[in-house]
């Protein structure tokens, strides 16, 4: 089939299945939203919001007053026009991401472009939070957009689209640094044929200024929405602080369930810190190519973020495309895919016994987070693996590999 028809053809269905979803099915289901992301508590900070009440003053309301602002005013909020506004917010990002693999194979078109989409719009990781209408997709739109322009070499765009989504998700902030690199560098392949980065203070230093002046003008636009900088505690401080402890797929939540509240800083830094020190290391080992540098510490983020929904590890998986000279270099593509096919089938199932049914307990749907972190945890340390081998070529006859 024309790629040309694959997209349209894709989005149409992915729009007429939004319809025909019985409203609210999925949107209580804590796998496909936390309580960052929940369009539930989205809508009850609008109402409150908009009776000149404190959404904040309550610990129900998590998310950014940059999202108050919009669906207040000129974002809809009806069931209908969220399902039309989640599916284009998808169809924007699967576009987005073929761009990504035309400017890093420096082509207009390719074949793969209709392969690209659709292992993006038919992915359940994403599809299934779009239906539940997250806003995760919205943040998984954003980043995606952050790199096609890195990627063009639009270093403004890139850098107002980055400050918006770590507005939005602060998690998002991992990706600065391969953003910058990208920005100075380019997207193009060079896994095979590493070289050091050349870095200059004076080409980094403009794009650190801009940044900071987007953030800042989005933190005044959020303080003025929501009347103070009670905001920061209550959205940038619920992903450090971890207050609700709503259950999730990630590996957060039944720890610190656990967990005495003696030790609870200690443990909360140690998870917090766990998360920014694979930064350097993934940059530096990957200078020569900071587009895959951005690919694994969005497997980290799918992996080790606090409030963890199925479109954090399907935003990784759905990258995978764009890196095809990986494949031959996987070393257990298989048990990895078996583990997520497991996983997705222990998430419902273990998640219904312990929730809907009130026969099994927390240790049930724990078990399947597990799993699932196993799982991800696989695809994030085979794509390392295949990133660093590939580089050295197949093993000859006789040879072998024992450094790297």
């Amino acid at each position: 089939m024309d790629s040309g028809l694959v997209f349209p053809l894709l989005v149409a269905g992915r729009l007429l299945l939004a319809f025909n979803i019985p409203p609210d099915t999925l949107k209580y289901d804590q796998q496909l939203s936390s309580p960052l992301t929940s369009h539930l508590r989205l809508q009850e900070g609008i109402f409150l919001y908009l009776n000149n009440i404190d959404p904040y003053s309550g610990g129900v309301f998590y998310q950014s007053p940059l999202f108050l602002s919009l669906f207040s005013t000129i974002l809809p909020t009806s069931r209908v026009a969220c399902s039309i506004l989640w599916t284009l917010c998808d169809a924007i990002g699967a576009l987005a991401l073929v761009r990504i693999w035309r400017f890093r194979q420096r082509v207009a078109s390719s074949t793969r472009d209709g392969l690209i989409a659709a292992l993006y719009l038919l992915n359940p990781y994403l599809s299934l939070p779009a239906f539940a209408l997250s806003t995760s997709t919205i943040d998984n739109t954003l980043t995606l957009l952050t790199l096609m322009f890195a990627s063009q070499g639009k270093k403004s765009l890139s850098l107002l689209t980055l400050a918006f989504v770590i507005q939005l998700s602060l998690s998002s902030i991992l990706l600065l640094v391969p953003i910058f690199m990208l920005l100075l560098s380019g997207p193009v392949s060079h896994l095979a044929s590493p070289h050091p980065f050349s870095f200059s203070a004076k080409r980094v230093l403009p794009l650190l200024i801009e940044f900071i002046t987007y953030s800042i003008v989005l933190m005044i636009a959020s303080t003025t929405v929501s009347g103070s900088w009670a905001w920061i505690p209550k959205t940038w401080g619920v992903s450090l602080g971890l207050p609700d402890l709503t259950p999730n797929p990630g590996l957060w939540w039944y720890f610190f369930t656990e967990m005495f509240d003696h030790f609870r800083p200690f443990f909360l830094m140690v998870f917090s810190v766990h998360l920014i020190i694979y930064i350097f290391p993934i940059c530096i080992k990957f200078q020569h190519d900071p587009l895959y540098a951005a690919f694994l510490l969005t497997g980290v983020l799918g992996t080790f973020k606090a409030y963890l929904t199925l479109s954090d590890p399907g935003l990784f998986l759905s990258m995978m495309p764009l890196f095809p000279e990986i494949y031959p270099y996987l070393a257990h593509p298989i048990v990895t895919g078996l583990l997520h096919l497991h996983a997705s089938l222990l998430l419902p199932l273990f998640h219904h016994l312990w929730i809907s049914q009130g026969t099994g307990n927390a240790n049930f749907f724990y078990a399947s987070t597990l799993v699932f972190g196993m799982a991800n945890g696989a695809a994030l340390v085979d794509c390392t693996w295949a990133g660093l081998r590939i580089a050295i070529g197949r093993n000859k006859e006789g040879y072998e590999v024992v450094q790297e």
